[in-house]
Order: structure tokens, then sequence, then C-alpha cells
């Protein structure tokens, strides 16, 4: 069950706690920003990754930075963003973003079970090759495949003990265009 809440937003107002929303934005987002600790320094690497058992999966070599940070410091942020259009306004600090946007924040590891870390391999594989293979991923190859770089295949999942999530509603008479000028929407307004 997702943990929505929405503590540390500074604007309310754009707070959503509408769960069926921010799964469909989970499940759909094609590219996620896994936020890790490094020291005393903040490390983002962009991912694809797959929403699945209500758990944020990804996967990467068993060794190297990322592997390091997470096993060094299991505390972790996912986020995924919408971004809809820009909303023009004649008044340059009202020109804004039109966007949905989600973080999953909570502890990642490893994932030692090679069924689960099969079961989150095949739906992301149906997430971003749908019905391009006939017959579901087999654990066997979970277990043996090695890559180009000679690491052997590691399934991280990160649990979300919480999820924020933030919408700036798509203005359509506002969202700007080629060819929008504030001049236009200045005399379309003294009408």
């Amino acid at each position: 069950m997702m943990n929505i809440t929405t503590d540390g937003i500074r604007k309310q107002n754009l707070a959503i706690t509408d769960a069926t929303a921010v799964d469909h934005l989970l499940r759909t987002s094609r590219v996620g920003y896994l936020g890790l600790v490094d020291g005393d320094e903040p490390y983002v690497v962009p991912l694809n990754f797959v929403w699945h058992s209500d758990s944020i999966y990804v996967h990467g070599a068993q060794y190297g930075r990322k592997a390091n940070l997470m096993s060094n410091s299991p505390k972790a942020t996912f986020t995924v963003a919408d971004e809809v259009g820009t909303i023009a306004h004649p008044v340059p600090a009202k020109t804004d973003t039109a966007y949905l946007s989600a973080m999953v924040f909570g502890k990642i590891a490893v994932v030692e079970d090679f069924d689960e870390a099969t079961s989150a391999l095949e739906a992301m594989l149906c997430k971003y090759v749908p019905g391009y293979y006939d017959t579901p991923l087999h654990s066997g190859h979970v277990r043996s495949y090695v890559s180009g770089a000679g690491s052997h295949v590691a399934v991280y999942r990160l649990r979300g003990e919480k999820i924020t999530a933030k919408e700036n509603p798509n203005q359509m008479s506002m969202m700007f265009y080629p060819g929008r000028t504030r001049k236009a929407d200045l005399q379309h307004d003294q009408k």
C-alpha cells in the first residue's frame, strides 16, 4: 500500500494524494532519478525502472559507484516527473510549468531472491518492450547474465516508506506554443 503524504511539501495547494494518479505516473514514466548519499554530497543518476509490487526496481552492475553507495548508505530517493508544458503569462514571474511529479523515499537494497529479481526484470521488459518477447524471462538468464563490462546483473528494490507528489495542472488557455507572444496575449485581454 502506498504511503502518500504531504509532509515536507511547501506549496500544499500543489500536493496530491490521489493514489491512482501517483500509481499511473510511477507506472508510465520512462526515466527516473535515483538519489543516493556519497559522503557529504548527493549523487543522482537517471535510470530505467519499473514500479512493481509497490516498489521501485532498477538494475545495474554488481560493482561500481552506484552499487557501493547503495550498500554503504541504503537511504535513497527516487524521483519521476511528467512535464506537460510551459504556462505562458504576460507577467514574467507568473510563467510556470505544468507537471506531475512524485518522490519515493525509503531504503534501497539488492534483491537476493532470484524469483523476485526475475519478476521485476520481466515487468521492466513488459514496460519498455511490450509484446517483444514471446516467452517470459527465465531466472536462469538472470543468474547467468554477465554484461559486456564483465559484471553480473544486480536488481535493486526501493521500498517506499513514504511518497510525496505534486501537480501544477495544465491550464489549456495559457499553454505556450511556438509563435505565441506576450503582445498578442495582452491585445486579446484588452478585447
